[in-house]
């Protein structure tokens, strides 16, 4: 009896060496991103390697975001923090210094084919790179090389796991091509709140129109919102959206002058929360093409 409980402790000791011997597995990485919609790309390549904390909440603007206490120790206590660039988050550089964050944020869109426009004089680059999904390529690229030189025991899994949503980005863009093709190039014409839609508009040939510019802290003037009504009318475009993490006032004014028809509620900047619509960037994404494709179709 006594040997056979030696036996069975030299067993369960092996094991245990055994345990302690194999290689553990990296921490969990604390990772910040700047807005939903990027925080939930990071979590599609990080899987339950990362813990991601978004600045910017579920129907928040990107371009007004005021940082709070919490935003600063949320940021000096990550790892690895995600932004967008191209000038969207123009608070980063600030709430850095407040926070005493000693990292460099990593910029997902560095290597996009970015789009500029003129706005008020200034040639300015355009941030919603990813409203479409051959750009969140990019990003997906970027976000798996930064997790990967932070956690390179977790590098094989961010690998498969960033293979893995590629392939999804392809099928919505698929998704995408499959329902605007479709439709007849002068009737996809809509108008929205802001100038966010460029690079969906440039892949799927779609015109979007809107009383402001890239950001939402813009103003529009008297003579460029009529302007903006006359150019409705003369193009006959029948819809009209507006976006959830923005004021909705003006592009309902612009709209009642021109007889546009509403299509709905579109998700631009921000996801939305669970129980929303749009929750991820993948049902972000086909819910927006839905939305404007049933717009379209009923105009033609």
């Amino acid at each position: 009896m006594i040997s056979r409980r030696l036996l069975l402790s030299a067993a369960a000791l092996s094991a245990l060496m055994a345990l302690s011997a194999a290689p553990a597995s990296a921490e969990t990485l604390k990772v910040v991103a700047s807005f939903t919609v990027l925080a939930d790309v990071v979590k599609q390549v990080g899987g339950d390697h990362v813990h991601v904390t978004s600045l910017v909440g579920p129907n928040g603007d990107p371009h007004e975001f005021e940082p709070s206490p919490a935003d600063a120790k949320n940021l000096k206590a990550a790892e690895v923090t995600f932004v967008s660039g191209e000038g969207l988050e123009g608070w980063m550089d600030r709430l850095i210094t407040a926070s005493g964050y000693k990292g460099k944020p990593v910029t997902v869109s560095d290597g996009i084919a970015t789009r500029t426009m003129e706005e008020d004089g200034k040639t300015i680059t355009d941030p919603h790179v990813w409203n479409s999904p051959v750009n969140v390529k990019v990003w997906v690229a970027n976000i798996e090389k930064a997790l990967s030189s932070a956690d390179p025991a977790d590098a094989a899994a961010f690998k498969a796991n960033a293979e893995k949503y590629t392939q999804k980005l392809d099928e919505l863009n698929a998704y995408a091509h499959s329902k605007f093709d479709a439709i007849a190039e002068d009737r996809r014409k809509v108008l929205t709140s802001h100038d966010a839609f460029g690079y969906f508009g440039r892949e799927y040939k779609v015109s979007f129109l809107a009383p402001l510019g890239l950001s939402t802290e813009s103003e529009a003037s008297a003579a460029a919102v009529a302007k903006l009504i006359e150019q409705i009318r003369s193009e006959h475009v029948k819809a009209y959206f507006f976006e959830n993490s923005n004021d909705p006032r003006l592009v309902k004014q612009v709209a009642n002058a021109t007889g546009a028809k509403p299509g709905g509620e579109l998700y631009v900047e921000s996801l939305s929360d669970a129980k929303g619509p749009a929750p991820t960037y993948e049902k972000m994404f086909r819910y927006n093409v839905d939305q404007l494709a049933a717009a379209m179709a009923k105009s033609s």
